[in-house]
């Protein structure tokens, strides 16, 4: 990831020191970074192959990949939307927020859209795009990550407390990240603060993410859950303005708040619902 930070920075695709507005942002630097971004999900995947060749470990055996369907990987697709639903409402309590449906993104947004299609219209065909890339490229991508932190080191963390596993992966996967929001990945204003606000991020999805891989026995469902939010994480930036990457949308505050009640509305299931005990168990 060190080499993948330095590659954007020398190559312009950093973002650090964009603009507030995304209409003004160089359209050229942000392809550079999406491509940066995406080809850096498939790091870790990379790295589970050649730690497990090198161990002599049957490769990517063991880590949950897994296609039995059952009920879990549908509740946790369409939960996502309800999130990004949420943190839209919870970005319009915060500080400066201002509910604009004119704003120049959603604006764009609607020349691309069929006549006569109003802003609720532009946001449900957002989400109803978003679901299908969540389930099919997006999940690719993010698979690329998952099968590193909620398969391998769930394997690697067998025999520790789920909370106590959840931690140390919320953390790793942040610090992951570190290189990328150097270089302006969703806090391009706020590169250093950005690494603390990633790190928190990560901390809050994990638990939701381990939980999911749990209750559906296979790693393929964090990796739609964790690519169905990419997708549709960013609804708030249509319709709030101004932006304000630290406090408004998924991986800002507001992000944050809606996480947190998300992973303690699973532990009330967990313990009085479902009474499986996964987050008070230990991994196995």
């Amino acid at each position: 990831m060190v080499a993948v930070g330095l590659a954007m920075h020398f190559s312009g695709a950093s973002a650090v020191g964009l603009p507030e507005d995304p209409s003004a942002v160089d359209p050229f630097v942000a392809i550079k970074g999406f491509l940066f971004s995406a080809g850096a999900m498939l790091i870790p995947l990379l790295a589970v192959i050649f730690t497990q060749l090198i161990f002599r470990d049957p490769v990517l055996k063991g880590l949950g990949i897994s296609f039995k369907l059952n009920r879990w990987w549908w509740i946790g697709w369409v939960l996502m939307p309800l999130i990004a639903f949420a943190v839209l409402g919870v970005t319009l309590l915060m500080p400066g927020a201002k509910w604009t449906p004119d704003s120049e993104m959603m604006q764009s947004a609607m020349q691309s859209m069929p006549d006569g299609v109003g802003i609720w219209g532009v946001l449900a065909l957002s989400v109803i795009s978003g679901l299908l890339s969540g389930i099919t490229i997006n999940a690719f991508f993010a698979f690329g990550e998952e099968i590193a932190w909620r398969g391998f080191l769930m394997k690697e963390f067998k025999g520790k407390k789920f909370l106590t596993a959840a931690l140390w992966i919320g953390v790793i996967w942040g610090l992951w990240h570190a290189p990328l929001i150097l270089n302006g990945h969703n806090y391009p204003q706020h590169p250093v603060a950005g690494v603390f606000l990633m790190v928190s991020f990560c901390l809050l999805l994990t638990p939701m993410l381990m939980y999911f891989r749990q209750k559906s026995g296979s790693v393929i469902v964090p990796a739609i859950l964790h690519g169905t939010f990419n997708a549709v994480a960013g609804l708030s930036v249509l319709v709030v303005t101004p932006v304000n990457n630290l406090l408004y949308g998924g991986s800002g505050l507001a992000g944050f708040v809606v996480l947190l009640i998300t992973d303690l509305c699973l532990y009330l299931y967990d313990r009085y619902v479902s009474k499986e005990m996964v987050f008070t168990s230990v991994l196995s």
